[in-house]
């Protein structure tokens, strides 16, 4: 499994989500090396498709679908957690969900 971590220091909320990303690995009992990575300029943004900071990739793909569609940018990213409200950093529940979706797709 490859865990891509993207962030940009003009977003303060980067160190609690990458807490939240070792948690939720944690408790499903995951090992896997996590790349940081710091977006630091619009160009760089562009090319990562960087919806915001913080922005999680495993396997490639971004652990928030829906906020992946915004336009790559040098911002704070918006999540949205179970009940609807938002957050500038996933709920463990999402990243679990995506950790659990990549271990499904290596093991089919």
């Amino acid at each position: 499994m490859r865990i891509q971590f993207l962030w940009w220091e003009g977003c303060p909320s980067h160190p609690k989500a990458r807490q939240r990303l070792q948690q939720a690995l944690d408790e499903l009992g995951l090992e896997a090396e996590i790349e940081e990575v710091q977006v630091l300029t619009d160009e760089e943004a562009e090319r990562w498709g960087f919806p915001g900071s913080p922005t999680i990739l495993v396997d490639g793909q971004d652990i928030d679908p829906a906020g992946a569609q915004q336009p790559a940018r040098l911002t704070c990213r918006l999540y949205f957690l179970e009940n609807g409200r938002p957050s500038p950093v996933p709920s463990v529940e999402t990243i679990k969900r995506a950790l659990q979706a990549a271990k499904n797709r290596a093991t089919t």
